[in-house]
């Protein structure tokens, strides 16, 4: 145990953030750079080494959060880093991006602030760059076989690491211009920026890693050539398929998709545009979706200079304490505040959207809603509560309902879906095509990077068995298990 009266001697501290005024002048990290490392031998004592470390179960990865904690808390980062990555490719992304359900987990929260627990998964990390600790792992020697990853995110990255490591051949494709999936051009760069993701691509191609972009398979390469040309694919191409919103208007200019709109901002920053195509400048800024998705809009509409910014959710706003239908150690739904919603806008609970109207032009000019109530189980419009609010550049960001179905890549592997419009796989991931195997959120649903990462990991484990009889990789997780979906 790190300190044994480390929970009771120190209050939990998080990360700081640089004041509001000088981070919407840049597109950086919103995070006081090396702010942690004081304090972070402190918050690591912090954790109790429970004998039943339920921050294991709230991890979808199983993280060994005890054991770093340990190491941190005694500075010893080389073996604090090799205790992150026993199971986790890329911790320096979940410990920027990842909702930390573990936390929610943890022990310690059951009547006192939680373990920082992301925090100092985020510190090991950064800290094993900097001292020189994360270097590529070659295969000692290959097996012959070649693998084709379909998707570059954090499931087929994972998925193709875990691979080469084992000794294939792995070539990743990706539709895009540029490696990282979401994580390249969905997360903006105040959130997370995009060295992390190049620095990792240049660790993979090191240790044998292919990658082929702007290729989008189905469309210009058929599924079935692949398969031809490989001895197995992983599919890890996501759940793209935006849902939309059909309501009177939705034609109008200046409403868009999030992943129409975030893309571009990103662009901006990897130097492929001067200005946005997209820009929320002097612009009245609707995002329509109260998700994480929802708030990247808001920070990215803040950056660019909107005039105003104004979110809509259509479900109530949740409470600032656990409901009690969701017990710890479960992760409890409740209202939280963003860095991005730290930087202004408004925030608007249980409306809907019943139209938009626009100018003789065909621009979007107004948002028009009503407030809405749950009876009978069912949201319904509170009358005399309409209105309108101007909306000159509306993103839409209220999740996603599958994979890309318009590409062919479905059909011309010959997939079967589940109930739910997912690709359907077994207990390796295997798809009902033998060799075609499928992780993330392509086979799991809309989810969080820390599954997508175990899903890529637990694929990646059931490809090795398929082309080599029996695999080392570690155990996976089920693919049917949802109990710690979030």
């Amino acid at each position: 145990m790190a300190d044994p009266k480390g929970f009771l001697n120190h209050g939990r501290e998080v990360a700081k953030s640089r004041p509001v005024d000088v981070r919407l002048k840049d597109w950086n990290e919103v995070y006081v750079p090396g702010s942690l490392l004081p304090i972070i031998s402190k918050q690591a004592s912090r954790c109790m080494d429970c004998g039943i470390p339920f921050c294991h179960n709230g991890c979808p990865l199983g993280n060994l959060i005890p054991e770093w904690n340990d190491y941190a808390y005694r500075e010893d980062w080389a073996a604090a880093s090799e205790r992150l990555h026993a199971t986790n490719n890329f911790p320096e992304f979940t410990g920027r991006l990842c909702p930390a359900p573990c936390e929610s987990a943890c022990v310690l929260g059951i009547n006192q602030p939680a373990v920082t627990i992301k925090n100092v998964e985020v510190s090991i990390i950064d800290k094993a760059w900097d001292s020189g600790d994360v270097a590529p792992q070659a295969p000692e020697r290959l097996s012959g076989k070649t693998v084709a990853v379909i998707g570059s995110g954090p499931a087929g990255l994972a998925a193709a690491q875990q691979l080469t490591r084992a000794g294939h051949t792995v070539a990743v494709y990706e539709r895009a211009d540029r490696i990282g999936g979401l994580l390249r051009y969905g997360i903006p760069e105040f959130k997370m920026e995009k060295r992390h993701i190049n620095r990792r691509i240049e660790q993979m191609r090191a240790e044998g890693t292919r990658f082929r972009t702007g290729i989008e398979i189905g469309r210009d390469l058929k599924a079935t050539d692949l398969k031809k040309r490989y001895d197995a694919v992983v599919i890890a191409a996501g759940a793209t398929t935006a849902r939309d919103l059909p309501v009177p208007g939705r034609e109008l200019k200046g409403i868009h998709q999030a992943m129409e709109y975030l893309p571009l901002a990103n662009k901006v920053q990897e130097g492929d545009y001067v200005t946005s195509p997209i820009s929320a400048e002097g612009k009245h800024v609707v995002v329509i979706g109260g998700g994480d998705t929802g708030a990247d809009c808001v920070g990215t509409a803040h950056r660019q200079g909107a005039a105003s910014v104004t979110q809509l959710e259509i479900m109530p706003r949740p409470g600032e304490e656990r409901n009690p239908n969701q017990p710890w150690p479960t992760f409890p739904m409740l209202y939280k505040v963003t860095s991005a919603h730290e930087e202004g806008g408004e925030r608007v609970y249980s409306v809907s959207t019943t139209h938009f109207e626009g100018d003789e032009d065909g621009n979007v000019q107004w948002l028009h809603l009503t407030e809405v109530e749950f009876i009978d189980g069912k949201l319904t419009p509170k009358p005399g509560t309409e209105r309108k609010i101007p909306a000159q550049l509306v993103t839409l960001a209220m999740g996603f309902t599958g994979t890309d179905r318009e590409n062919g890549l479905v059909e011309q592997f010959g997939l079967e879906l589940d109930e739910r419009g997912n690709i359907a796989r077994d207990a390796d991931f295997q798809t009902n095509v033998p060799g075609v195997f499928v992780a993330g959120d392509a086979g799991r649903g809309q989810s969080l990077i820390v599954w997508a990462i175990a899903e890529g990991r637990s694929a990646a484990r059931g490809c090795d068995r398929f082309l080599a009889g029996a695999s080392e990789l570690p155990a996976p997780i089920r693919p049917t298990d949802r109990s710690l979906m979030v």
